[in-house]
């Protein structure tokens, strides 16, 4: 009787596609084998001291151990409208323009259910993070998808985004209510400047859609790049609001900080549906969490320092080893095409044997849509030592395949 009763939005979801990865990574650990691991982005550093010691003495003060405030304790919402304005010269309302969330991936999964219509309709480009499309699908609204593309410098093609963009929007009814966009953008590490953002929020004030811009990598930008905000835009938040994490900033993946701020409108829906939900973060990682925003920031640029040598030393050592690889201007990402030996493969596969083979573990390209085939994702999780291992293991791999092309 049971076995006929369906969860219709749990089958909404597809398969996870990192399953298979994750299950031959286990597989091989259990049985002793050492894996080089660049398939999550889980930073493997630690949280700058100042913000732990901060969390300790806040922990040691029984008046923080009760149930914190659900759209986040006022100093928090404070340090994040000083960094905006320090950032990007931006003025915030900490009580009406921003809200604190469990990490950004929650807080926009929350944002999607407080907001989103059955039928709704959203434009998310893929490649893509999956919970910027599945967010919408688990609250019954429709996604449509179009391939983002990129220069040899790994900036967006412009023309041909909004080129896409303006199609989605005149082909479809109801026109999307929504559109997504994510830069320095996961998986691709594709960058934007300023004067795209000035285009989609004239566009969106033209087409009436709201902008969901999520900007979790914004801190980790190599050279002379500066990530902008969409909210440095005159007029922004009449129409958007920006999602950020300090996950990979100060190294606190596992402490689930992040917010969105913006369009009033919006960010109050996110309170509201965060106050029937849930009950805060932690109040004393919320304090810590202040004193990181608010604090010495030095440790940022430490933090950028060690992603950037370690994507230097990988993309050169893996070049030697037979892959020539794109360099990313920012995230702790690198976006690969498939070495052209085995890109018969497929992305899946190619990741599947080099896991098996290689003992390397990367993210297949096809897990952020099927516009992400034929590319892999790097995570600048390993030290340098362990990326010329790998480099090492690679070449060993990819030298079977030449040897099998020309017999």
């Amino acid at each position: 009787m049971f076995d006929e009763i369906e969860f219709e939005k749990i089958k909404r979801l597809p398969k996870y596609v990192f399953a298979a990865i994750n299950e031959i990574k286990l597989q091989m650990r259990q049985n002793g084998e050492d894996v080089i691991d660049f398939s999550m982005g889980n930073p493997d550093g630690a949280t700058p001291q100042h913000i732990v010691d901060k969390l300790c003495e806040a922990a040691n003060k029984p008046k923080n151990h009760g149930y914190s405030v659900s759209k986040g304790i006022y100093k928090l919402r404070l340090a994040i409208c000083n960094w905006y304005k320090r950032t990007y010269n931006v003025d915030l309302d900490p009580e009406l323009e921003a809200c604190v969330t469990m990490g950004s991936k929650e807080g926009y999964a929350h944002l999607i259910q407080a907001i989103t219509n059955p039928g709704d309709s959203a434009v998310v480009p893929e490649p893509a993070y999956p919970i910027h499309s599945y967010a919408f699908i688990l609250n019954g609204a429709n996604v449509h998808n179009f391939p983002i593309k990129w220069n040899e410098n790994m900036e967006l093609d412009e023309e041909e985004f909004f080129a896409s963009l303006t199609q989605t929007l005149c082909e479809n009814v109801p026109k999307p209510k929504f559109v997504v966009v994510n830069f320095p953008h996961n998986p691709t590490t594709t960058i934007v400047y300023k004067r795209f953002y000035e285009r989609l929020v004239a566009l969106a004030k033209k087409e009436r859609f709201y902008i969901i811009s999520d900007i979790a990598y914004a801190e980790l930008c190599f050279g002379n790049y500066k990530t902008p905000s969409i909210l440095e835009i005159e007029g922004a938040k009449d129409v958007a609001v920006e999602t950020y994490t300090l996950s990979k900033t100060y190294n606190m993946a596992g402490w689930r900080v992040g917010f969105v701020v913006g369009n009033p409108k919006i960010v109050q829906a996110l309170q509201k549906i965060k106050s029937w939900l849930d009950y805060g973060i932690y109040t004393p990682m919320q304090i810590a969490a202040t004193i990181a925003l608010d604090g010495d920031q030095s440790c940022i640029e430490e933090i950028k320092e060690k992603y950037q040598t370690r994507m230097e030393v990988l993309i050169q050592s893996f070049k030697d080893a037979g892959w020539e690889i794109q360099k990313p201007k920012a995230s702790m990402f690198i976006w690969a095409k498939i070495p052209s030996v085995v890109e018969h493969l497929g992305s899946m596969e190619f990741c599947k044997q080099l896991l098996q083979e290689a003992k390397i573990a990367l993210s297949p390209g096809v897990g952020f849509g099927h516009h992400g085939e034929g590319y892999v994702r790097i995570a600048l999780i390993e030290n340098q030592k362990r990326i010329r291992q790998a480099a090492r293991n690679l070449k060993v791999f990819l030298k079977r395949f030449e040897d099998t092309k020309h017999k």
